[in-house]
């Protein structure tokens, strides 16, 4: 008879164990929404104050804006493009230049007929990067 009660003090107690933590849990999951409302809310209401600031500072002119910031970083823009760019895409177009060349002449010993198409576009590719740095400046 013992073991009895035991047991079913055991069951009650769990039974009141799981009531206090599924109350919990769900106290804990309404917190837990109105902390994100909270959080979602604040977050709408500073980007519409950002929007709202950048949108009264902003002038109605975007293509002086645009022109003055391509004044004062166009020598910048100038250098960089000049020193680093072009020569980085005249390496890349000389390597692959090389290479297909060469695989058109093993092809060519292989079939006896030589492709000319792939070598002529990057030869012309190349010669336009490594003199686009002459005119392309006069064009923009």
């Amino acid at each position: 008879m013992q073991k009895r009660k035991f047991k079913k003090a055991r069951q009650f107690n769990f039974a009141v164990y799981s009531l206090r933590k599924k109350i919990h849990i769900r106290k804990g999951l309404f917190h837990m929404k109105k902390k994100k409302i909270y959080k979602i809310l604040i977050t709408t209401v500073i980007s519409l104050a950002l929007l709202a600031l950048f949108g009264m500072t902003a002038s109605a002119d975007v293509a002086t804006a645009v022109e003055s910031t391509w004044t004062d970083a166009k020598t910048q823009i100038q250098s960089v493009v000049d020193n680093v760019v072009f020569p980085v895409l005249t390496m890349i177009l000389a390597v692959l230049f090389f290479v297909k060349v060469g695989s058109c002449y093993f092809d060519y010993r292989k079939h006896g007929q030589f492709e000319m198409a792939a070598p002529a576009i990057l030869f012309a590719c190349l010669v336009f990067t490594l003199t686009a740095p002459l005119y392309i400046w006069d064009i923009i």
